[in-house]
C-alpha cells in the first residue's frame, strides 16, 4: 500500500464529501459579494487574534463579546449564515479525520499536542 496514493483518495473523498461541496458552493457565492466577503473576512480575523491571543496567554477581555455580537450581526445575512454554518461542518468533519488518523498513530488527542 503506497501512503501518498491512499492520501489522495482520501483527498478525493473529502472533496467529494456534501459537507465540502455545500462549503465551496457557498464560499464561492460569498467571494462574489466582496461587502460581504469582506465582513466574514474580517469576523474571521477577529476569531484567529482572540485564538492567537489566548494561545500566547494574553487577556482576551471583552473579546468573545464583540466577536458574538460581530456574528449575530453577520448571521443576520442568509447567505452568511448559510456560509458559516457550511464552515462549521466542514471544519467539524476534517477535524474528525484528523482524530481517526491521530488514534492509529497512537498520538492521542490532537488539541493537546
Amino acid at each position: 500500500m503506497n501512503v501518498y496514493e491512499e492520501a489522495h483518495r482520501l483527498a478525493q473523498a473529502v472533496k467529494e464529501s456534501e459537507e465540502y461541496k455545500q462549503y465551496d458552493a457557498l464560499k464561492k457565492t460569498v467571494e462574489s459579494n466582496p461587502e460581504l466577503d469582506k465582513m466574514i473576512k474580517d469576523f474571521e480575523m477577529k476569531q484567529i487574534q482572540m485564538q492567537a491571543k489566548q494561545m500566547a496567554g494574553e487577556p482576551v477581555e471583552g473579546m468573545p463579546q464583540a466577536i458574538q455580537e460581530l456574528y449575530q450581526i453577520i448571521a443576520k445575512d442568509p447567505t452568511a449564515a448559510a456560509y458559516l454554518s457550511a464552515q462549521m461542518r466542514f471544519s467539524i468533519m476534517m477535524s474528525d479525520v484528523y482524530k481517526i488518523l491521530a488514534d492509529v498513530m497512537g498520538i492521542g488527542n490532537p488539541a493537546q499536542i
